[in-house]
């Protein structure tokens, strides 16, 4: 039975290149990058290299990128850590309603620190209602945190945008960068951001590392205690293997994500467009044109989404039913519920994302047992097809 993995916003396969560049840090060049003999020295030189390629794709200088264990990490490094430093001026914090629980768990944390948070809600489209953000800014408005590409629906914010509102307002901006990192250009001066959170298992390297970008100026505290690591804001012995395939993932994306991402936008509506003509009683969720290049979510009236993911699974396709971090919780999405998406259509959705390596010809298999699934379940269910 042929395996279609299109389950890529949750994890990806690591890159033979990313391995490769890996290998020897495990078991030759092992030292610590703190040693001042050679093995640390090598260490030292490995971190200092991956920093710069890690720094170059996203338009960054070397000293504003800090290596952290992931993006969970490094949103509550950001949050957190302009949150406190910043107190003294203000505590208020403006959100979404569709962030990633990183952000929205963190955020409810502070609050109960004594912090206010506004979270702004978006449309059906799940684009951000920047009317309502504009008119939530105080004068004690501290910190900004919106992510750039929604994680369940694709749906990319107008992060520039709200980078031009703000800017000379003395308010810190952390956008979430996660899912549109190797997806779609992210340049930081571009996007005006003063922090940003990537995870490398999102772009085929390893998991259990990511960075912080933290613009030149912009201060933040600590919020782990320990020695001068990463300029003492994450303090902990480098994961030297994991920062050096992470550098060689991010090198990938900087060499080819113009191809990367025209290839999965071809596959992405060549499959949107193919669900719709055979199957009926569906729903593509998010903004139509300003989603990520490889999202695909849709809802199927009539079926409930679990169910047919296991079918699809027997069969050898891979897919989600919303954020993994969270879809094992069994709540209903926050997200679908925040673009008012009704029940019926929120338990029959299903999350499709794509990778580099996806083909043409998985698409129309997948599709093919898609269609076969859903038509199953339909003759089982107690609601039938009533339109």
């Amino acid at each position: 039975m042929k395996r279609i993995y299109l389950d890529h916003s949750a994890t990806t396969r690591v890159d033979t290149r990313v391995l490769e560049s890996m290998l020897p840090y495990f078991n030759e060049m092992f030292g610590n990058a703190s040693s001042l003999h050679s093995f640390g020295q090598e260490a030292a030189d490995a971190l200092s290299f991956s920093r710069e390629q890690v720094a170059a794709t996203i338009g960054a200088e070397p000293q504003e990128i800090i290596f952290t264990s992931g993006g969970t990490e490094s949103d509550n490094m950001a949050i957190k850590g302009a949150a406190y430093i910043s107190s003294s001026r203000g505590k208020h914090i403006i959100s979404s309603v569709i962030e990633h629980p990183a952000v929205l768990h963190t955020c409810r944390q502070l609050e109960k620190e004594g912090f206010e948070v506004t979270y702004v809600p978006v449309d059906n489209e799940g684009i951000l209602d920047m009317q309502f953000l504009e008119d939530s800014i105080r004068e004690d408005t501290i910190l900004i945190s919106i992510m750039h590409a929604n994680n369940e629906i694709g749906t990319v914010q107008p992060i520039k945008e709200i980078s031009e509102l703000i800017r000379g307002r003395g308010i810190i901006l952390h956008t979430d960068a996660v899912q549109s990192v190797g997806k779609i250009p992210v340049d930081v001066n571009e996007l005006g951001v003063d922090m940003l959170s990537i995870s490398s298992h999102k772009i085929h390297g390893p998991k259990g590392v990511g960075a912080l970008y933290l613009r030149n100026g912009v201060n933040i505290v600590p919020i782990v205690q320990g020695g001068g690591h990463e300029r003492g804001l994450r303090p902990g012995t480098e994961n030297i293997p994991g920062i050096v395939g992470f550098a060689k993932a991010m090198t990938i994306v900087r060499e080819q994500l113009e191809t990367d991402s025209r290839n999965m936008q071809y596959l992405r509506d060549h499959m949107i467009k193919k669900i719709r003509s055979k199957i009926p009683y569906t729903k593509l969720n998010g903004h139509e044109n300003k989603r990520l290049p490889n999202n695909v979510n849709m809802s199927f009236r009539y079926v409930e989404g679990e169910s047919l993911l296991m079918l699809l699974d027997m069969k050898g396709v891979a897919v989600s039913t919303g954020s993994a971090c969270s879809s094992k919780s069994q709540k209903v999405s926050h997200v679908l519920t925040s673009i008012g998406l009704g029940a019926d259509y929120i338990h029959g959705s299903l999350r499709f994302t794509l990778g580099r390596e996806n083909t043409m010809e998985e698409i129309d298999l997948a599709v093919g047992l898609l269609e076969e699934a859903v038509m199953k379940l339909r003759l089982m269910s107690p609601f039938g097809e009533e339109e």
